[in-house]
């Protein structure tokens, strides 16, 4: 196949490596002229040359794909097709899909996982369209996935942003939960070595997963992590999970809480805690701390947050 994929950056650039080694042409446009084969996206559909076509847009969400999709329907024409491999937020892609049929170009949203280690182990693809439209891409699917697993057609368009988004949400309760569990070992007052149990739960253990294996390669090279803020930002993906559970009133008490942690990981001195503080001392005559008095956290300065 020949594909046009905008957004090279590091999920990009990796995915068009990988799928260039797997026989397949990729044309390349980036805003970034260094690592651009073309020098707009109009250039990037006329390389592609006659219809059927295929793009695929690995570019933020919010208006920068607002701003591909835009572009890519006055471009694009009958049997075309586009697919939206960014963390969009699934009801964007089911408009997308149906504003792009407007057009005669047909339309995948396809979440991806795998993030800068993708190149080798391989990506993990939650994919939304139509039969016809999936089967058009799936070799650029196949190219893509562990040789092994790793594909899934989940449903109609925006079902692979769902599943996506609930993907993400539970990796925020994951993180949060291996987070917790360092914090304390880091505080316990018998002096264990948080990182070496880390490295055991590795091997045998009910609670091993990549995710572990990453918090192992960042104790070894930086033990206690010592150099990492404790501040965690979210792209959004969390925040539509939790979202979505409030409107279909199913309880999501973990990955909510991992996702107000991370709300409450860039307050330097929480107004809220403040407030509380307050109280203590209006209605029981509790010494309240100033910031400079604040212990140090177990285990060094910051609290270990960051993922």
């Amino acid at each position: 196949m020949i594909l046009g994929l905008i957004g090279l950056g590091k999920m990009g650039a990796n995915m068009a490596t990988r799928i260039g080694d797997a026989g397949h042409e990729v044309v390349g446009y980036d805003r970034n002229p260094d690592v651009s084969a073309v020098a707009t996206i109009a250039e990037l559909v006329e390389r592609l040359g006659d219809a059927p076509r295929v793009v695929w847009s690995m570019v933020p969400s919010g208006d920068p794909t607002e701003e591909t999709i835009a572009t890519l329907a006055e471009l694009l024409g009958e049997g075309d097709l586009v697919v939206d491999g960014g963390n969009s937020n699934y009801h964007d892609s089911i408009r997308h899909g149906r504003d792009l049929a407007e057009h005669g170009i047909g339309f995948v949203d396809a979440g991806v996982s795998g993030g800068v280690w993708g190149l080798t182990e391989g990506y993990c693809l939650m994919v939304g369209g139509s039969e016809a439209d999936v089967g058009r891409v799936q070799p650029l699917f196949d190219a893509l996935k562990p040789p092994e697993g790793g594909f899934a057609h989940v449903g109609p368009v925006g079902a692979g942003h769902f599943a996506k988004m609930v993907h993400n949400g539970i990796e925020y309760g994951l993180m949060h939960a291996y987070a917790e569990g360092y914090e304390l070992l880091a505080a316990a007052d018998i002096d264990v070595d948080a990182d070496a149990a880390i490295e055991a739960w590795r091997h045998g253990s009910v609670v091993r997963s990549w995710l572990l294996d990453l918090l192992s390669t960042a104790v070894d090279a930086d033990p206690g992590l010592a150099s990492v803020a404790g501040r965690a930002h979210d792209s959004g993906e969390g925040r539509w999970t939790v979202n979505e559970a409030v409107r279909l009133a199913v309880p999501l008490p973990v990955i909510s809480a991992a996702l107000f942690a991370r709300f409450s990981s860039r307050q330097l001195d929480s107004p809220a805690m403040k407030v509380v503080a307050a109280l203590r001392q209006q209605f029981g005559g509790h010494t309240t701390e100033t910031a400079e008095q604040r212990p140090r956290q177990a285990g060094g300065e910051t609290r270990i947050r960051e993922s």
